[in-house]
C-alpha cells in the first residue's frame, strides 16, 4: 500500500493556512472526525481555545468504553464462547434432531424455519445456563474479561488514535477528508497486533473459565478455582507458551478490527461531509435534531461496521476459542492431550468433523453481542473524548 513520500523540506509550507478567498469549507479533525473551522477563518483568541490532541485521552476513553460494553453484554459473551466450543455442539445437534424437517420440505419453508430455529436454540441454551447454574453463570469470566477489556480497548484506541495522527502528520494530511484509506489500514493493523500480543493470556483465562463445567452441570468438581488457579495450572501443564494459545488466530483476527476501523472511518467521512454542508449553509439553524443525527449516525456507523466485519471474519473466532480450550489432563500426571495444536490443523479438524457450519458456531449470539457492544463502546469513546475537551 503506497503512501506519498513526505516532503520534509516544505513541511513549514504544508502547515500554512490556505490563502484562497473562496475556500470556506470546514476542516474535519483527522482523529475523531470533528468539524472545526479552518485555522485561517478563526480569530487568534478562538484558535488558542481550539481543542488540542491529548494522547492519554484515547487510553482512558477506550478503557471506559470497553468496560461499559463488556458488562452490559456479558451473558451473550458467555453463550457465544460455549457455542464456539465442541462440547456444546452436541447439545445443539440434539436440539436440531428433535425439530428436524422432512427431507422433501420446500426451501421456502425450510430456510425461514431454520433461521427461527437457530435463534430459538440459541436462547434455549442461554435459559439452560440460567436454570442449571444460576444467574451468576451468565457473568462467568466477567472478572478476567473486564481485566482484559480495559487494557485491550485502551491499548487499541490509544495506538489507533495516536498512530493515525502521527501517520497523518508524517505524510502531510491535515484534513481527515483527504486522509487515504492506507493511513487507517496501517494504524488499525498496528493497533490490532499490539493489542492481541499484550492481552492474549487474559483472554485465554477468560475462555477457559467460561468453558469450565460447574458442579450443577455434571456433578464433578471444577477444574479451576479462580483466574489465578487457571494461570498456575496452565503454566504447570503447558508452560509459559500455554498462555499464548490462540495468538496466531488473534493475529488473523486483526483483519476484523482493521476492516471495522476502516468502514467506521469511511462512514464518519460521509457524516462529516453532511455536517460541513450544514455549516456552510448560512440559512441553516442548528437544532437538537442535528445533535441527535450526528451522535446517532456515529453510533449506528460503529454498529454497522462491526456487523459487517464480524460476519465476514467470524471463523477465526471459533478457531481461537478451540485453541484456547483447556487440554485433557489424565489422572495420575499423564501426558497432556491437546486436540487442537495449531491454526491450520484446527481449521482442518473443525472442517472435517463439523463442516462449514462448525466454523460459524455461535455466530448469532456473537452478532447479538458485538453489534450493540461496538455501538456502546464507540459512543462512550466519542463522549469521553468530548468531555476531555479534545477532538480525539
Amino acid at each position: 500500500m503506497a503512501f506519498p513520500t513526505p516532503s520534509h523540506g516544505s513541511s513549514a509550507q504544508a502547515h500554512l493556512p490556505s490563502k484562497t478567498p473562496t475556500d470556506h469549507a470546514a476542516v474535519q479533525s483527522r482523529e475523531a472526525g470533528e468539524i472545526v473551522p479552518e485555522a485561517s477563518k478563526v480569530p487568534a483568541k478562538d484558535a488558542e481555545q481550539k481543542p488540542k490532541a491529548k494522547p492519554l485521552a484515547h487510553f482512558i476513553a477506550g478503557g471506559i468504553g470497553g468496560m461499559t460494553a463488556a458488562t452490559l453484554t456479558s451473558p451473550l459473551d458467555v453463550l457465544k464462547t460455549r457455542l464456539q466450543s465442541d462440547f456444546y455442539q452436541a447439545q445443539l445437534r440434539s436440539l436440531r434432531a428433535a425439530h428436524a424437517l422432512p427431507q422433501n420440505a420446500s426451501p421456502l419453508i425450510a430456510l425461514p424455519r431454520s433461521a427461527l430455529l437457530h435463534f430459538s436454540e440459541t436462547f434455549q441454551i442461554l435459559r439452560s445456563i440460567y436454570v442449571h447454574e444460576g444467574w451468576r453463570a451468565l457473568f462467568k469470566g466477567l472478572g478476567p474479561n473486564l481485566i482484559g477489556v480495559v487494557p485491550a480497548r485502551a491499548i487499541n484506541f490509544y495506538v489507533y488514535g495516536n498512530g493515525k495522527r502521527i501517520l497523518s502528520d508524517y505524510f502531510g494530511y491535515r484534513d481527515s477528508k483527504e486522509t487515504p484509506m492506507g493511513i487507517h489500514l496501517s494504524a488499525a493493523a498496528i493497533a490490532g497486533i499490539a493489542t492481541g500480543t499484550a492481552t492474549n493470556p487474559i483472554w485465554l483465562v477468560k475462555t477457559r473459565l467460561q468453558l469450565d463445567k460447574s458442579n450443577a452441570e455434571n456433578g464433578k468438581g471444577r477444574q479451576y478455582k479462580n483466574s489465578w488457579d487457571c494461570v498456575k495450572q496452565t503454566v504447570r501443564h503447558e508452560g509459559i507458551r500455554g498462555l499464548y494459545k490462540g495468538l496466531s488466530a488473534s493475529y488473523l483476527g486483526v483483519t476484523e478490527s482493521t476492516l471495522q476501523w476502516v468502514m467506521y472511518e469511511q462512514m464518519k467521512k460521509i457524516l462529516a461531509r453532511r455536517e460541513a454542508a450544514k455549516l456552510a449553509d448560512p440559512n441553516h439553524v442548528h437544532s437538537l435534531w442535528d445533535d441527535v443525527e450526528q451522535w446517532g449516525g456515529r453510533v449506528g456507523s460503529a454498529g454497522m461496521a462491526k456487523l459487517i466485519a464480524a460476519a465476514v471474519t467470524y471463523p477465526h473466532e471459533v478457531v481461537r476459542t478451540r485453541l484456547r480450550q483447556a487440554p485433557t489432563v489424565p489422572v495420575g500426571g499423564g501426558k497432556v492431550q491437546m486436540k487442537y495444536t495449531g491454526l491450520v490443523q484446527c481449521f482442518r479438524t473443525v472442517w472435517k468433523e463439523e463442516g462449514m457450519l462448525g466454523l460459524y458456531g455461535g455466530l448469532t449470539p456473537h452478532l447479538l453481542r458485538v453489534v450493540p457492544s461496538a455501538a456502546i463502546m464507540f459512543g462512550m469513546y466519542e463522549l469521553i473524548l468530548r468531555l476531555f475537551g479534545t477532538t480525539a
